[in-house]
């Protein structure tokens, strides 16, 4: 007898970054035939991870936030997260610096940051961050189920979605306004308006251009951050290893270089290779821009529509190495002296700042202690324009940024005895390598102006079965973000199956189909 599987449709997802390990995890717990082909070695797309002397460092994303996502994602494929990772909660989330000797930390815990605040700026700011934390936390309610979980959105959908008595609460998100006109009503004391302002670079914009509606990132974070043993790397082999648990198949080092169409549907993917693989569906786990620059070949070209300007990239570090003077926490943050500067230096100058924030995540403490014994794992950022597939950065671009970034730090108080044998740097080129056609943009593209988020791709194309996972597409960037739009991409295409399913049903003499969409994915 035939087995279930080898009747189910077959599914192709290119990519195994976080939309696609979870689109595939979500196809394959319904009986689907899954293949995930992925060019890089190891899952997780940009949530990956550097060896460097025996020791793993996370060198993308590190923060890891909305649980509850994730919950919901482990308990649907019939395991939990608690069973999948270890998970410790942070109370620091971060440790930010402006000048030697002046630091504050933000704490997960509303009230300890206000506490924090007011010793910090005194009693007025506290109390207008608390103004500020309410504002963030309606923004999130407003968007969270009828845009940012809704699989076509638009204006009027979202209109739609909260209702006539919720029309009021978009207006008070502030789309028209930017977030640091926004900020400004909330913090009077620059350096809280320059840190909240941050929040906009975690989607890879500017908080100059960006619309008022990403401070509900505040909240998110707000809400737990939290920190994975193993790094954030674990949580993308756990999502892989259940997703082969419930049949999915995996092929590493396997690079797509064409999707094929037959009457206006997805037809088969072809491999670096030249092996051809027939299926009924695709989902693409990769920035939108590498379809639409024809990097899966011209039959799927304008199948998406691509709008606005790049996203930030960054220059990042990944070393292990002895620190000294500054008392790092797991999250760090050090601030330049001219937040919009840096930004015209980006996003319009395309150069690398002349005075950056920097990033640095060190990895092997939690929120203590002040002082670290012997070499630890560390990853530091900055933000660069994505100049990744252009002329580019040159050498001495790139190494008079790295001087001037740890120079910044040691006049911060953080010293850090850098090896280059112990020590990695990825730019905007090598992102562009890593990740095609986005000129090592990490977000896709730049949510700047209230109808940016509205003009991102969507999750369904213009070409029949084929769809878009990932933080290039909606609902966002972001690791939650990817993981939702994963979900909901395979929804969509569960969905679309399941209608045109019904559609030949009914057409048939009796209403009778051949197939059973109760006991299996619809052809």
């Amino acid at each position: 007898m035939e087995s279930r599987l080898s009747k189910a449709p077959s599914i192709a997802i290119i990519g195994a970054g976080i939309g696609g390990l979870v689109a595939a995890l979500t196809l394959a717990r319904q009986g689907f035939a899954v293949t995930v082909h992925e060019r890089a070695a190891a899952p997780g797309g940009k949530m990956r991870e550097i060896e460097i002397d025996g020791r793993k460092i996370d060198a993308g994303p590190t923060v890891f936030t909305m649980r509850w996502v994730f919950e919901a994602i482990f308990e649907a494929a019939g395991s939990s997260l608690d069973a999948e990772l270890k998970l410790s909660r942070a109370d620091i989330l971060a440790r930010h610096a402006w000048r030697a000797g002046e630091t504050f930390d933000l704490h997960a815990d509303r009230d300890a940051s206000a506490d924090a605040i007011g010793r910090f700026a005194g009693a007025e700011e506290a109390r207008r961050y608390l103004e500020f934390c309410e504002r963030a936390a309606g923004i999130f309610k407003t968007l969270d189920a009828p845009f940012m979980r809704s699989h076509n959105p638009s204006v009027l959908g979202l209109m739609r979605g909260v209702g006539p008595r919720g029309v009021g609460s978009l207006f008070k998100i502030q789309p028209f306004t930017t977030m640091w006109q926004a900020l400004g009503r909330y913090f009077h004391d620059p350096r809280l308006r320059q840190l909240f302002a941050r929040y906009a670079t975690y989607c890879g914009a500017s908080p100059f251009a960006a619309p008022a509606t990403l401070m509900l990132i505040a909240h998110v974070e707000q809400e737990g951050v939290w920190l994975v043993e193993g790094g954030m790397h674990r949580l993308a082999q756990s999502l892989c290893d259940l997703a082969k648990r419930h049949g999915a198949v995996f092929r590493f080092d396997d690079e797509i270089c064409g999707i094929e169409t037959a009457a206006g549907a997805v037809s088969a993917v072809i491999s670096a290779n030249g092996e051809r693989q027939a299926v009924d569906a695709v989902i693409v786990n990769a920035d939108a821009s590498a379809l639409a620059a024809g990097r899966f070949g011209e039959a799927v070209r304008n199948s998406v529509r691509v709008a606005g300007s790049r996203s930030l990239s960054a220059v990042t570090w990944s070393l292990v190495a002895g620190t000294g003077g500054f008392p790092l926490a797991r999250h760090n943050v050090f601030f330049s002296s001219v937040y919009a500067r840096e930004f015209q230096e980006i996003l319009v100058e395309k150069r690398l700042p002349s005075e950056p924030t920097i990033y640095v995540c060190a990895q092997d403490r939690s929120d203590e202690p002040a002082s670290f014994d012997g070499p630890e794992r560390l990853f530091c950022l900055v933000n660069a324009p994505a100049v990744g597939d252009a002329d580019g950065l040159s050498d001495a671009e790139i190494a008079r940024c790295e001087d001037t970034t740890f120079n910044r730090l040691r006049q911060l108080g953080l010293s850090i005895d850098r090896r280059p044998e112990r020590m990695r740097l990825t730019g905007p080129a090598e992102f562009d390598d890593l990740f095609p056609a986005t000129g090592g943009a990490l977000y896709g593209r730049a949510s700047h102006g209230w109808r940016a988020s509205f003009e991102r791709p969507g999750l369904r194309t213009r070409i029949r079965g084929l769809y878009l996972a990932g933080g290039s597409v909606h609902p966002g960037p972001g690791v939650p973000m990817a993981a939702l739009s994963g979900q909901m991409a395979a929804e969509c295409l569960i969905s679309d199956r399941t209608s045109r399913g019904r559609s030949r049903a009914t057409a048939m003499p009796g209403g009778m189909s051949t197939r059973s969409a109760k006991t299996r994915p619809t052809a």
